[in-house]
């Protein structure tokens, strides 16, 4: 275990702000403008990777750059310690809202700083329509029904081109994403990343 107060220290972390120009960051769960309504990340500051995710996070970005001039990586979350999983976690108990928490006892990518959610800035540095916000937990934010909800007209095709620049990019350094949020992306396997690094407390 790391301390999250102890991270600045530590040598296999590193801060967002030192990658590279195109990745920009707007932690949101440091606001309130995040699915729970208040900041939760009581003051601490997560504005960190892992080395390796960072560094692999500064190769999607300059392969966007290469092939889309002028669009950006917009960071919305990365490091999250144990402490605001087990606090998101309690105060989701009883609600369906759970089905996108990792269990605390289990944890989270994002805990070993492993994990980032992100979108797209277009070069007039708005974010970029996906068809569904940041955290919103609804079915249309689900990759796993994206050609259902293209069907019936939830989804429209330029959401599906923007969403799919976003996954090549991240898929092109290593990162992979999951079924039901199209923003989230971890790097390495989850199985090797809980078994053999350290969880930021």
């Amino acid at each position: 275990m790391i301390r999250i107060e102890d991270i600045a220290a530590h040598p296999d972390f590193r801060r967002l702000d030192s990658l590279g120009q195109g990745i920009a960051t707007e932690l949101r769960y440091a606001t309130a403008d995040n699915f729970v309504g208040h900041p939760v990340y009581e003051g601490f500051d997560c504005a960190w990777l892992r080395r390796e995710a960072a560094d692999a996070l500064e190769q999607a970005a300059a392969w966007l750059a290469a092939r889309r001039p002028g669009y950006r990586l917009l960071v919305l979350d990365a490091l999250r310690p144990q402490r605001v999983q087990q606090r998101l976690w309690d105060e989701l108990q009883g609600t369906p809202l759970t089905m996108y928490l990792a269990p605390p006892e289990r944890g989270s990518i994002h805990s070993f700083g492993m994990a980032v959610d992100l979108t797209l800035l277009a070069p007039d540095g708005r974010e970029v329509d996906m068809g569904s916000g940041f955290d919103e937990m609804t079915l249309a934010s689900h990759p796993d029904h994206e050609a259902e909800h293209l069907a019936l007209g939830t989804l429209s095709a330029q959401h599906l081109v923007e969403r799919g620049w976003l996954r090549a990019a991240m898929r092109e350094a290593g990162f992979h994403g999951i079924s039901t949020e199209w923003w989230h992306f971890d790097f390495g396997d989850r199985v090797a990343v809980r078994r053999d690094l350290p969880r930021v407390l």
